[in-house]
């Protein structure tokens, strides 16, 4: 276990100082009555029994009088930030980390926090960039009294598969869920939400109208770059729902200037590479008067949205295959002989390495980081300040907090954690907050992702047709051409502009070099990248170049002169 977690048993904080000792600032829940509410919690024997029952998007902490007791809260998916630090016995807490860093003595850099970026694109909680400085996990309570610090997740999803499922029923209870939890999440202020032209936003698009009787604002972002704009199919949501429509096609040129500023804005560097995107979005939004954004995050992990599943559905059938036959003929002809490396054998033998690696460690076989080799990557003295293994063993410990459960069900949680809270909703949150903009996420609505827990896994993915019941249960109210589309989102042509736009290519260019300088990255690594992998394959190694040059700006600001010692 990393020196992030606490285990479910109370640790002890020494030596206890006079005074208070815990002590921060941070918004509580996003309800008028949420003081009141945590102050219930934190009189409570076993306030973790009662923390389920709250509901919303919030991070939350609450302290006694003295200072003497404390609680802290993160919501199902940990949608707000709560970060944690621990200095001579006293207990703080804030929603940045680089805020508590900043304490005396000031928090230094963790490298393995750096590998665990390069790995995932992002640091998952309950690691931070900084040593000592943790962060909240979702679903998790913790608890502060007199000298010990004791936290535990409150809140695990349990998937139930019914006997049986009547479809025109539960297709009802559908649309009346989601039209509540989109009305639900509007303030009065003009409604407005992100557009992609996928079937989230755009079902938040027209259930803005549903819930409201009149249509809402829509903000979409496109890319001149073939294969990467989908702004054809948010216009055809926009027209469908007679939304008030707005369009913004990002530039290299804005990548140059928002980058150094979007990477800046973060407590910690965040790679997801459409997070730029998103912060012009919402700018977009926040220019024409907007306060709050719906986002359609969530509807691809609750109902099974992501190609991945079908993937590894088809792995698992390799399970199936009788015992004799896998050992006796397949595995020994296909993996043991020069058969396996004919033309016709290579999918065959391809497919019998993949099956017989288990979830969730399969999902990372083609991981860039893996596939580039680390001992290529990064300089010996980083690495051997490392533990590579760690983030397998973090990724197998989240995979059994849903219990028993099916393997599809099991990669769905597993994608509520490392794609939705770590990546998708700090992207959104960030951006939009860096912006000026407030957000709202109605899939994340307690009630419809109860009911997601409850739906047979055929209504999930149909053979290999992706989120069969959502597309099927929205059937006449989303258009077709965005009920036949592929998932893209705000994806970003990076690589294929930094190959194509001078300025853009001599800006990542000067970031990945001053990174070389750094201890951390090979410098002979940074040239092939740039010179030879980046040309030949622009969307496969642009992600590596993205990640890296986003770090290189973050330590910029946050610290200029690090270097691997």
């Amino acid at each position: 276990m990393n020196d992030s977690s606490f285990a479910a048993a109370a640790a002890p904080i020494s030596p206890r100082p006079a005074g208070a000792l815990f002590t921060g600032s941070l918004q509580g829940l996003s309800t008028a009555e949420g003081a009141q509410r945590l102050q219930d919690l934190l009189g409570q024997a076993d306030p973790w029994a009662a923390a389920d029952r709250l509901h919303g998007e919030f991070a939350a902490a609450q302290a006694s009088a003295d200072g003497g007791q404390g609680l802290m809260l993160t919501d199902r998916f940990a949608t707000h930030s709560l970060c944690w630090r621990v200095i001579d016995g006293r207990v703080h807490f804030a929603a940045r980390a680089d805020e508590l860093a900043a304490l005396a003595p000031r928090a230094e850099i963790d490298p393995q926090a750096l590998f665990d970026y390069f790995y995932f694109h992002v640091i998952p909680s309950p690691r931070t960039i900084f040593r000592g400085v943790h962060r909240l996990e979702p679903g998790t309570l913790a608890r502060f009294d007199g000298d010990r610090l004791e936290q535990r997740r409150y809140w695990n999803p349990r998937f139930r598969e019914p006997a049986s499922a009547d479809f025109d029923k539960l297709a009802a209870k559908f649309r009346a869920l989601l039209k509540d939890a989109v009305g639900s999440r509007l303030d009065g202020s003009k409604p407005a939400c992100f557009l992609s032209g996928g079937t989230d936003s755009s079902t938040v698009a027209g259930m803005i109208g549903e819930a409201l009787g009149r249509a809402g604002a829509t903000y979409s972002i496109g890319f001149e770059a073939e294969g990467y704009d989908e702004m054809q199919y948010a216009r055809i949501a926009a027209r469908r729902f007679g939304t008030e429509h707005h369009e913004y096609y990002v530039t290299p040129e804005d990548l140059v200037a928002g980058i150094p500023h979007v990477a800046a804005s973060y407590d910690q560097p965040f790679g997801n590479s459409s997070v730029v995107p998103a912060y012009y979005c919402a700018k977009m939004a926040r220019e024409d008067g907007v306060s709050r954004l719906l986002a359609g995050d969530g509807g691809d992990e609750f109902f099974g949205g992501n190609t991945r599943y079908a993937k590894q559905r088809v792995f698992g059938f390799y399970d199936q295959v009788p015992g004799v036959l896998r050992k006796g003929l397949l595995e020994p002809v296909l993996q043991g002989t020069p058969v396996g490396a004919l033309p016709l054998a290579r999918k065959g033998r391809s497919y019998i390495e993949q099956a017989r690696v288990p979830l969730p460690d399969r999902m990372q076989m083609y991981n860039l980081l893996l596939r580039l080799g680390t001992d290529n990557i990064f300089e010996r003295g980083f690495l051997a300040q490392v533990d590579s293994a760690d983030p397998l063993r973090q990724q197998r410990a989240v995979w059994q907090q849903a219990g028993e459960a099916a393997p599809l069900n099991l990669m769905l949680a597993w994608d509520w954690r490392y794609t939705l809270t770590e990546a998708d909703l700090r992207k959104v949150r960030g951006s939009t907050a860096l912006a000026g903009v407030q957000t709202r996420f109605p899939f994340l609505d307690h009630r419809l992702v109860d009911f997601s827990l409850d739906l047979p896994l055929s209504y999930k993915l149909k053979g290999n047709r992706l989120r069969w019941f959502f597309k099927e249960a929205l059937r006449g109210f989303l258009p077709d051409e965005i009920l036949a589309k592929k998932k893209q989102g705000f994806g970003l042509p990076f690589g294929v502009w930094a190959n194509r736009h001078e300025a853009l290519k001599r800006f990542a260019t000067d970031a990945l070099q001053s990174l070389a300088t750094r201890g951390i990255v090979r410098a002979d690594f940074i040239r092939t990248l740039l010179a030879e992998h980046l040309p030949a394959h622009p969307g496969y190694y642009g992600e590596m170049v993205w990640v890296s040059m986003i770090l290189e700006h973050w330590l910029r600001q946050h610290a200029p002169g690090y270097r691997v010692g």
